[in-house]
């Protein structure tokens, strides 16, 4: 039987910062979306061509922030 880490679960075991992105669907052409993307707490807005371009932002967004945490870390 396999067995799921539950989103719940691993929520509990990340840091408890949070980031907010705002999607904005434009247009639904070739089986996919094109829109834009904001994340709120940087206000930065970034153009997206795909759904898997979107994910790739955000993906990249959440690694930066961590990688800030870290190096605030080992300065503290």
């Amino acid at each position: 039987m396999k067995t799921y880490k539950t989103l719940h679960n691993y929520n509990q075991n990340t840091d408890k910062s949070s980031n907010t992105f705002i999607v904005k669907i434009e247009f639904c052409q070739h089986g996919t979306w094109q829109g834009k993307v904001i994340w709120a707490e940087e206000n930065r807005t970034e153009r997206f061509r795909s759904t898997l371009e979107l994910m790739g932002l955000m993906n990249e967004a959440m690694a930066s922030e961590a990688q800030v945490q870290i190096g605030e870390a080992k300065t503290s």
